[in-house]
């Protein structure tokens, strides 16, 4: 049975962070993808075999995710909100511009029906590779990330996540459906829908503009 759970509940708030005095952030730091990276990116983004069937989910609404606590989190809880969907990681060379954008996005507009829904994922390079806790406590005491962070998906493969399966179906990339890379980012409008998708070097306030678009303030 999926528990309805309220939005501030699963909120990551860094004064109710999960021991935040007992994280221990990530030493390595793996560069920004190079050019020489391509051949592995691909591999890992499923180029090479066919996609999982996607969901058959109407919309962002029909489905549920876990929590960073594995509690149940039905989607329907943001009807109403203008969502932006991001696979993170916390030893990306994007991880430093894309969590301080986001963080910006969400205290300007968080309290206008937008949310930002972050999933760890350590497809790429390895460079998610914290557990929960420590994942949720780098993203609250590093950069004050005060939106909701998810259990750990796989965002490609036979054991990508549902949401990712609709994500992918709704809007491919350039390359295909796969997703290339950390911080690819979706745009969810009020009713569910996926409108936009971005790359992952596509800064989080270069798509201000389309955020305030859909939340009727442009």
């Amino acid at each position: 049975m999926v528990t309805h759970v309220p939005i501030d509940s699963i909120s990551v708030k860094c004064e109710r962070s999960l021991g935040c005095d007992k994280f221990q952030r990530p030493t390595a730091r793996s560069p920004q993808p190079q050019s020489s990276d391509l051949k592995s990116l691909f591999a890992v983004a499923g180029f090479s075999s066919p996609m999982a069937s996607s969901t058959t989910a109407g919309s962002i609404h029909d489905l549920t995710v876990k929590d960073a606590k594995g509690n149940d989190v039905d989607l329907s809880i943001y009807k109403g909100k203008v969502l932006l969907i991001v696979n993170v990681a916390s030893q990306c060379g994007l991880t430093n511009s894309n969590y301080t954008e986001l963080t910006q996005l969400y205290e300007k507009y968080k309290d206008k029906d937008f949310e930002i829904l972050a999933f760890p994922c350590n497809q790429f390079a390895g460079q998610e590779p914290g557990n929960n806790e420590e994942i949720v406590q780098f993203a609250c005491t590093r950069f004050k990330a005060e939106y909701p962070i998810f259990d750990k998906v796989d965002v490609n493969g036979e054991k990508a996540a549902p949401i990712y399966k609709f994500l992918k179906s709704s809007k491919g990339g350039f390359f295909g459906e796969g997703i290339k890379w950390n911080f690819t980012k979706f745009l969810v409008d009020k009713d569910g829908n996926v409108v936009d998708r971005y790359a992952p070097t596509t800064s989080p306030l270069s798509i201000e503009k389309d955020i305030k678009k859909l939340l009727g303030l442009s």
